[in-house]
């Protein structure tokens, strides 16, 4: 969840390690802090809340020094504050760090009865004092860091700056992301290629347990106690694709990318010329597959839902879908010839992770969806099926979660046509929806004006809102219930529109608006029905569906939405753009933080 970045340079680090502060302020918005040596003494410049006071404390108070270690803090142990601050620090190191020490209690008991004294409430701590109490037996950094990966235990990442030593910073890895970034005459590390894409491109990431000594002039990478080589890679993230550009929020941007993203992934999966689906190579005959076990937590859940419709309606496939957090402690039984497919943005979720460890154990084959195709969880699949959304800073899940949706479509669609439940006709006919897939998206952006004016008058003053939607809007009502919690701290539910008869419908009155995602496919009058329910009991409805769908409720809605006619098959994708904008704006009139908002951040590495 926490941001890191260290750098060896050869000019003053502190600002650049501000500026990539930033870049990854949406992994944690806490707390904020810098360290460098100054004339071999660890300085450090500390400040709870978001990054603008630690620019401020700078400001007033600069640091020099030309190796640095930068964090930006979503806090675990430990309330949000400067003492909780990281870097944390002791006389002889400082330490950033990402993930939780599981065993940091038994560590710190042990440290305390050497007599070291603690200074915070993070397990950071620990990692500073044991590696000081390391140093103090005449070990060098090096050897000292090789022992404590011995002792830890958890799931981190982490980066060290040590007193008196201006040539090496020292990082490792264990089920939380860290990349090596290689200059001239410079080296950085940092959490992820977008915490370092302003500086290079080169880019090595650690395995886990991978420990490394960094200097000017290279790396060598430890696995315990023997050297191993990481592949140099050339990211694809450039500084030039993380900026707000002319829009006011990451999230709206990212809303508004939605049909160029969307578009590039198509490309990679679909031939527009012949209309025909190929997926990468993968291990995997469709024809042996006996079950899909479906697994992500949050919004990528809702994309396995999503999935496990399509999955099950064109390749006749039966598919389970179960939050990661679950399956990893349920422990069910799993089936001979089973897949799981493992659906997550920035491919280091850790209860994904796990619960992917547990179905391999099991001897299911896994498939990954993921944003980063060098994740843990890429590296942990048998094969993967990448997104091509692109950097996402917004915390709250936009373009990720369209594209997850492409690539799940185009495989439900390939694994149909391999076991001969899609006929040849059929695949074209979707496949020709996706193509149009983009322009339709860019028509429901357009409408701008009516998302504002529907969340300024209907939604913003709401204390709880409901979404209802059946068969494949069923998961979108969920996502835009999700959305609209996530960003205005509205309490929103997302129900099967079937189920408002078993509970929620005691819920409605004129206070409670209720978004109503209702494409005209076959289950509209069915939810229709559902509509009529809802109007009779005073609630305030809003309609999001096509111009026909529209015509014959929009007149008994407080407001509808609009948007073009598309084949049922694709439409949740569409229909996912209002619930996105709805919440947005919403947020906006609310006047709440929508990039980084309270709580959240945007990658889960601890349970």
């Amino acid at each position: 969840m926490c941001g890191i970045i260290g750098i060896i340079g050869k000019a003053p680090v502190t600002p650049l390690l501000v500026d990539a502060l930033k870049r990854l302020e949406y992994r944690g918005y806490d707390s904020s802090g810098v360290a460098t040596l100054v004339n071999g003494h660890i300085e450090r410049r500390r400040a709870e809340g978001k990054l603008l006071r630690l620019e401020e404390r700078l400001g007033r108070e600069p640091l020099a020094g030309t190796i640095g270690i930068g964090h930006t803090r979503w806090a675990t142990h430990g309330k949000p504050s400067e003492r909780n601050a990281h870097p944390i620090a002791t006389d002889r190191v400082a330490v950033v760090h990402n993930g939780i020490i599981e065993n940091f209690r038994e560590l710190k008991d042990e440290l305390v009865a050497e007599g070291r004294t603690f200074d915070s409430d993070t397990d950071t701590e620990v990692v500073a004092q044991l590696l000081t109490s390391l140093l103090q037996r005449q070990m060098s950094p090096e050897e000292a860091m090789g022992a404590a990966m011995e002792r830890l235990r958890g799931a981190f990442a982490l980066v060290a700056l040590f007193g008196g030593r201006h040539d090496i910073l020292l990082g490792a890895r264990r089920g939380s992301s860290l990349a090596i970034g290689y200059g001239d005459g410079e080296m950085y590390v940092g959490t992820d290629a977008l915490a370092l894409a302003p500086f290079t491109r080169r880019v090595s990431y650690l395995e886990d347990d991978d420990w490394v000594v960094l200097n000017a002039d290279g790396c060598k990478v430890y696995q315990g106690r023997t050297e191993v080589q990481r592949e140099i890679r050339q990211s694809g993230i450039s500084g030039a694709m993380i900026g707000k550009g002319n829009h006011r929020h990451f999230m709206l941007k990212e809303i508004h990318e939605q049909p160029a993203v969307i578009g590039d992934t198509l490309h990679t999966y679909l031939d527009p010329a012949t209309r025909k689906v190929t997926l990468p190579r993968l291990p995997i005959d469709w024809t042996k597959v006996s079950r899909l076990t479906m697994t992500a937590c949050g919004t990528a859940f809702y994309a396995c839902l999503l999935a496990k419709y399509w999955f099950e309606s064109l390749a006749r496939l039966p598919v389970e879908a179960e939050v990661a957090s679950e399956l990893r402690y349920r422990e069910p039984p799993l089936p001979e010839n089973g897949v799981c497919i493992a659906v997550s943005q920035s491919g280091e979720t850790v209860d994904t992770l796990a619960a992917i460890r547990y179905a391999k154990g099991n001897g299911q084959t896994i498939l990954s969806v993921v944003n980063v195709p060098e994740s843990a969880i890429a590296r942990e699949s048998h094969g993967v099926l990448p997104t091509l959304a692109g950097p996402e800073i917004g915390v709250a899940s936009t373009k990720a979660f369209t594209t997850q949706l492409t690539v799940l479509l185009t495989a439900a669609i390939a694994a149909g046509r391999a076991r001969g439940t899609l006929s040849e006709a059929d695949e074209a006919k979707i496949a020709h929806a996706l193509i149009e897939l983009p322009a339709q998206i860019n028509e429901a952006l357009n409408k701008e004006d009516d998302y504002r004016r529907i969340s300024e008058e209907v939604l913003a003053e709401a204390r709880d809102v409901l979404y209802l939607g059946r068969g494949t809007s069923f998961p979108i009502a969920l996502e835009g219930a999700l959305k609209l919690k996530e960003i205005s701290y509205i309490h929103a539910e997302g129900y099967a529109a079937g189920e408002m008869k078993h509970g929620p419908i005691a819920l409605i009155d004129e206070l409670v608006p209720v978004v109503v995602v209702a494409p005209s496919d076959g289950l509209f009058d069915k939810t229709a029905s559902n509509f009529e329910q809802v109007k009779a009991r005073g609630g305030k409805l809003v309609l999001i569906s096509d111009a026909q769908g529209v015509a014959r409720l929009g007149g008994q809605a407080a407001a509808s939405i609009t948007l073009p006619p598309i084949d049922p098959v694709v439409a949740p994708i569409l229909y996912t753009v209002p619930v996105q904008l709805l919440a947005y704006h919403t947020a906006v009139a609310k006047g709440t933080d929508v990039d980084q908002p309270r709580n959240l951040a945007k990658s889960v590495t601890v349970e």
